[in-house]
């Protein structure tokens, strides 16, 4: 039973989380940044979003019961904070800023990228809180497999960690004009992403 909660758990949150995919566009949010900034937005983004999911697999249930916050209403907040980075990226916004940003202000927009969008809602969206919890509930308050779930989430995050890495690579490969090209495609393809959030959350909220 162990082994196969923790199979389940680790296929559920890979797919979910999907951290392959999130490569690109760990590309865009980080254009214009150095290597070392990138790396420490890799880290950040990966160890916050880790820490959000394991605090959501212990408390998460209860928490958005004393709240009294809905999953749709996550989910339709999150979509709205999507839609305007992606329209930042797609006009080139983005872009502008990071040029005209003094060289000191680097450390707070590391920080600033690390959480969002790439933590929250990209990495720990509302199909991975949603997850998390499901997860939790299914381990029955059993502390062996609670153990496990805590672990599938630092291994989810790690590759999310091994995927941001490769990414700057890819990066390389594609030159400049790749990745404006990329960066444009991408903003189109979140701006969608983040529609369907916000369709996905007043959905739930009117069928519950």
């Amino acid at each position: 039973m162990h082994f196969e909660y923790a199979i389940s758990a680790l296929l559920t949150l890979f797919v979910v989380v999907d951290p392959v995919a999130l490569a690109p566009t760990f590309l865009v949010v980080t254009e214009g940044m150095p290597r070392q900034a990138r790396r420490s937005v890799a880290v950040r983004a990966s160890i916050i979003a880790g820490a959000i999911l394991i605090g959501t697999a212990l408390i998460g249930d209860w928490l958005l019961g004393t709240l009294e916050i809905s999953l749709s209403a996550f989910r339709i907040a999150g979509g709205l904070l999507l839609f305007s980075i992606a329209t930042e990226m797609v006009f080139g916004v983005r872009s502008r800023h990071e040029g005209e940003a003094a060289e000191e202000a680097m450390e707070e927009r590391v920080r600033n990228v690390a959480a969002f969008p790439l933590a929250i809602p990209l990495l720990a969206g509302p199909g991975a809180i949603t997850a998390a919890v499901l997860l939790a509930g299914r381990a029955e308050r059993d502390p062996v497999l609670l153990g496990m779930l805590i672990v599938v989430i630092v291994a989810v995050a790690a590759a999310s960690l091994v995927s941001f890495a490769l990414a700057e690579r890819i990066g390389r490969l594609l030159g400049m004009t790749g990745n404006i090209v990329l960066s444009r495609l991408l903003g189109v393809l979140l701006a969608a992403l983040a529609v369907q959030y916000v369709i996905d959350g007043i959905r739930a909220a009117l069928a519950g």
